[in-house]
């Protein structure tokens, strides 16, 4: 049997696991900001629309940080300018400031995101702002978009571990996930920035969020592969109530300002395993694979992703 051939894995029904899973995709903008050569904004547009014909329903589209931080994304207007937007298809873009918000409604956005902290070293690197000062930067930016009927998800990165301060406390996560919640966000992604997160810390940080009154339905999951455990990551959360999963197609992706931090789960990979255990995703994998096999063709590069290498060789 050919390798085009194998299709998707034979169904056998996990029990403990939710009936669907939403993928909320980032490879358009967390997957392409780290890239060194700039992609240009044609093949960013197919791209986001391939991923829309495959079925997904949110697409992270872009980032309107200031250019000369992420010079991937200094071309946000322009592409959605020319965005050939789906019915029932979501483009939320990353805003960080006010500045920034101002821009994402002139471009007539409908969903935003902001990206917090857990950790004060973070904090200052990728916000310069202490732990406790980021939530003066987003507190107007949410309090404004609200207003404005746009929906906001907070984004905590380094949830798990830090590279300069090392492990990070589940309550120190979890009190800083609270505020965002509280300040007007709609969900937080707990993201594992490094990747360093086993299923164990992340059972141990799900139930301090719940201890902190967060339920399960308002929370996703933003896992990165560095160490292999982005899937056993997100079935252990899978098993626990959470039912939105971050992924980039390929398993593109890192952080411009944490070096250790490798390619995200690949949206391919988690869709074999979600179809394996009986769990919808509405993605055609096939289209899904076809597409970032043709994206690694214009980067020059494989796709990091087992699934894409696997089918497409």
């Amino acid at each position: 049997m050919g390798a085009r051939d194998v299709g998707l894995p034979d169904r056998a029904r996990a029990e403990g696991l939710p009936d669907r899973v939403a993928i909320w995709e980032v490879g358009a903008r967390d997957g392409l900001q780290n890239e060194r050569a700039v992609v240009p904004v044609e093949v960013k547009l197919e791209f986001l629309d391939r991923l829309a014909d495959a079925g997904l329903q949110t697409l992270e589209a872009t980032s309107f940080v200031r250019p000369e931080w992420v010079p991937q994304l200094a071309d946000a207007e322009e592409l959605l300018a020319g965005l050939a937007r789906r019915d029932g298809v979501r483009y939320p873009v990353l805003v960080p400031n006010e500045r920034g918000l101002d821009r994402a409604l002139a471009a007539g956005v409908e969903h935003i995101a902001v990206f917090g902290s857990a950790t004060e070293t973070f904090a200052r690197r990728n916000l310069n702002r202490s732990l406790d000062e980021q939530y003066a930067m987003f507190e107007p930016v949410v309090t404004r978009a609200r207003a404005e009927g746009l929906d906001v998800r907070a984004y905590v990165s380094m949830c798990f571990g830090d590279p300069w301060e090392g492990p990070v406390p589940a309550a120190q996560v979890a009190a800083v996930g609270a505020r965002l919640l509280d300040m007007g966000c709609s969900q937080l992604s707990l993201g594992d920035t490094i990747g360093v997160a086993t299923p164990g810390q992340v059972e141990a940080l799900v139930r301090e969020l719940a201890v902190q009154g967060v339920e399960q339905s308002v929370l996703a999951v933003h896992f990165h592969d560095t160490y292999g455990q982005a899937l056993a990551n997100t079935l252990t959360a899978l098993r626990l109530g959470i039912t939105t999963v971050d992924a980039s197609a390929g398993g593109l992706g890192g952080c411009p300002y944490a070096e250790s931090a490798t390619g995200n789960l690949a949206t391919e990979d988690l869709v074999w395993m979600l179809e394996g255990m009986g769990v919808e995703t509405g993605v055609d994998l096939d289209k899904l694979v076809d597409t970032s096999a043709w994206l690694a063709g214009r980067l020059g590069r494989p796709s990091p992703s087992r699934v894409v290498r696997a089918l497409r060789g």
